[in-house]
């Protein structure tokens, strides 16, 4: 068992001990039920698992950082909850969506009080480092909020620049990466200018992340991404594929967008290919990639183990899915 295995164990056991605590069997149940039921979904708990891993790196146990790790998962779910009724999304992780199940106006509130639980979980850190972790998850809860209101805006934009689209994507999914490892470096000690750079390690990986995410719903296995390929068009994304055919062939794009074609999506994805935008895609995806691993570089000198740490960024690196 490698140790992202090892730590998703970890925090599986936490959040399945947590289910029979009191502040989750609360009334009404139909306002805690759709917490439970998208918290246990699944996915890679790729943010706690960071954080927990960055503790470690410092020497810490892991079962300090449960409090951050917690935190940072149940942030996630409630963006998700609410993206999901922006984006009227009938399914996550292929089950049907909280508000397809419950309802809107129960998403809504579930979702705000799964906001404050994160709060509460946060709380139970350690006294002396509180104000650190409450700035940072602040901070990080913004910026989130910040970069779907700018990919909500995108859509209606006939033009959008690639440093436009670098912010929406760093704020709205990077920042949380970087603050699971920056909360999970402070919780066990680390000074501020090693969980500084933890940060920005999380940044740029969940930058490279993003675009690689673009990538595969572009052109990634159906059977393996588990999507139908071309949905971030289809849903009028503006990607950083999309940029760079509409900045080097827009008349192509244009033409492609007038005509009766039936198959636009796929004539689309033909062009991304044949104008370079895919092979560009990836350069960059590299590019940031390289920038975490030049940021994570700058923790050894900090006594801080990052032999984890580098295999975790070359498995996100490299996947599939």
């Amino acid at each position: 068992m490698n140790s992202v295995e090892r730590l998703q164990q970890v925090f599986l056991r936490s959040m399945e001990s947590d289910f029979s605590e009191p502040e989750w069997n609360r009334q009404p149940d139909t306002l805690y039920a759709p917490q439970r039921y998208i918290l246990s979904m699944g996915g890679k708990r790729l943010r706690p698992v960071l954080a927990l891993m960055a503790a470690e790196a410092f020497g810490s146990n892991a079962q300090l950082a449960l409090p951050v790790a917690h935190a940072v998962e149940r942030f996630h779910n409630f963006s998700l909850i609410h993206d999901d009724i922006m984006d009227k999304a009938p399914l996550r992780r292929g089950k049907p969506t909280v508000h397809e199940t419950w309802g809107v106006n129960t998403g809504i509130l579930s979702g705000d009080a799964l906001l404050v639980l994160a709060y509460k979980s946060l709380l139970k850190s350690p006294k002396h480092i509180l104000s650190d972790l409450l700035d940072t998850f602040n901070q990080t809860a913004l910026e989130v909020c910040e970069g779907q209101q700018m990919d909500m805006d995108f859509e209606s934009k006939e033009r959008i620049e690639e440093g436009q689209y670098l912010q929406m994507i760093r704020s709205k999914t990077a920042v949380l990466l970087g603050c699971s490892l920056q909360m999970g470096s402070l919780i066990s000690g680390a000074s501020k200018k090693a969980s500084k750079s933890l940060f920005n390690f999380g940044l740029e990986l969940g930058t490279s992340f993003q675009i690689h995410d673009d990538l595969l719903d572009a052109y990634g296995s159906p059977e393996i991404f588990g999507k139908k390929l071309g949905g971030d068009i289809r849903s009028k994304k503006k990607t950083i594929l999309w940029i760079h055919l509409s900045n080097h062939k827009p008349d192509l794009l244009k033409s492609i967008l007038r005509s009766e074609s039936d198959n636009k999506i796929a004539e689309i994805l033909s062009a991304m290919e044949s104008s370079g935008s895919r092979i560009y895609a990836d350069v960059q995806r590299k590019k940031h990639f390289d920038l975490a691993i030049a940021s994570l570089q700058q923790v050894k000198s900090e006594s801080c183990d990052i032999k984890d740490l580098e295999s975790f960024a070359n498995w996100i690196y490299d996947r599939e899915v």
